[in-house]
């Protein structure tokens, strides 16, 4: 801890790198693969990486999962327990629905910039393989009757309630509790409000896949994807999608309504995966000959009323909280959008970017140049572990900054379930 700062004072947030393993889908590669195992192998990976085994070499590790076994009740501090980080490193573990990586990294950058701590690793991981089933509610409160019960007799009479509805699983659902509807039947709704076509949809995806498939071959990810489990790359990437292959697929939300839009294609498969990302103190990175890639300088997150937008009629659907967090981001920090060199956007939806980017412009901030869009692809390619997404973002981003060897400026916008957004800013002096 820095014994010179004051209340009030701030520190820069160092971004010193990033590691991910390649993203699986669903029941594919890393099938059997837990969240502390995949969580486990991106931090050793970084540990080896900036030399981070010794004692105390890291101030904490924060970290956390959308779907958690109760096993993963303590993640962050059993994967620190499990990796080459010393033993005695803290770790907590947080959790935002699809912003739980940025937010871990904005948590750990705040204690760095308080001078709380002097490093930090954050980030996420998440299998939609190994999903949790939880015991049927009918079946739980027997169960507890039973062991609440005075007697044996109690016990039996209670257990002799059972039948065999009472066995099914109580399975994850992709629903929102206030309404009752998935995440993409939510976004097809905002998809019709915004008058998001198909065939824009379509381009958004296929660009997607395009420019993850050129930041491979030319190298941009070899320092920042670690194998795992036999997968080198992102499983879901598809170098040859194109609109017109596209455009062969059929609806799969929205399909209750006029001329659904939204397929398997231009929506974000179910994925496993891990990703953290190194944050430090600018005094910390240089003691130890570390160039930080870039610096976290402003972060953001909003809120808004999706069971009274897209169910109601009202203005604001569930995953449109970034066109509230961003320009309340860049009024704070006196910039428009014309002023940031990269532009990275949680491809939850092609419908749900696109309609984003309308939003923006709505509130009058300027169009985003496409050419600054998600250069080296984003969810609709990489694929999406919940968890995992901010801090494969944030690492993404502080590379791409570094890449040009000169002063820039990214920004990252995340949607997030129960109509939440996370938001920040990067930047290379």
């Amino acid at each position: 801890m820095s014994s010179s700062l004051h209340i009030g004072e701030v520190r820069r947030i160092a971004v010193v790198g990033g590691r991910r393993i390649p993203f699986a889908r669903s029941d594919g590669p890393y099938a059997t693969a837990s969240n502390q195992e995949m969580l486990t192998a991106v931090v050793d990976a970084l540990v080896e990486r900036y030399g981070l085994d010794g004692p105390g070499a890291v101030g904490e590790l924060v970290a956390g999962a959308v779907l958690k076994h109760s096993r993963d009740f303590n993640l962050a501090r059993e994967t620190v327990l499990g990796s080459r980080l010393d033993a005695r490193t803290p770790a907590y573990d947080i959790q935002q629905a699809c912003g739980t990586g940025l937010q871990a990294v904005i948590a750990a950058a705040n204690k760095i910039a308080l001078g709380q701590t002097e490093s930090a690793i954050a980030g996420g991981a998440d299998t939609t393989s190994d999903a949790p089933l939880g015991v049927n509610d009918a079946l739980r409160r027997i169960l507890l009757e039973v062991r609440r019960a005075p007697s044996p007799g109690a016990r039996l009479k209670a257990l002799a309630r059972i039948r065999p509805g009472h066995l099914v699983p109580d399975i994850p659902r992709n629903a929102e509790p206030r309404t009752g509807l998935s995440m993409g039947e939510h976004a097809a709704v905002t998809a019709r409000a915004w008058g998001i076509t198909r065939e824009a949809q379509d381009a958004l995806a296929a660009t997607s896949h395009r420019r993850l498939a050129a930041a491979y071959e030319r190298g941009f990810l070899a320092d920042l994807v670690v194998p795992f489990r036999g997968l080198e790359r992102d499983q879901n990437l598809r170098p040859d999608s194109t609109p017109e292959k596209l455009a062969r697929l059929a609806p799969v939300f929205g399909t209750g309504g006029p001329n659904p839009t939204m397929t398997a294609g231009n929506s974000t498969p179910l994925t496993d995966g891990a990703a953290v990302v190194l944050l430090a103190s600018e005094e910390w990175a240089r003691e130890r000959g570390l160039e930080p890639r870039a610096y976290l300088t402003a972060y953001e997150t909003a809120a808004v009323d999706f069971a009274g937008g897209d169910v109601a009629g009202g203005p604001d659907g569930l995953l449109m909280a970034p066109a509230h967090a961003v320009p309340r981001m860049l009024d704070k920090a006196g910039y428009g959008i014309e002023d940031f060199d990269f532009v990275e956007i949680h491809e939850a939806f092609a419908s749900q970017v696109l309609a984003t980017l309308a939003a923006w412009e709505k509130q009058g901030l300027a169009p985003v140049d496409r050419a600054r869009l998600n250069v080296t692809g984003s969810s609709l390619a990489t694929g999406h572990p919940f968890a995992a997404t901010g801090a494969r973002m944030v690492a993404t981003l502080a590379e791409l900054l570094a890449e040009r060897d000169a002063p820039g400026r990214g920004l990252i916008s995340i949607c997030a379930a129960g109509g939440q957004g996370v938001t920040a800013i990067l930047e290379r002096p």
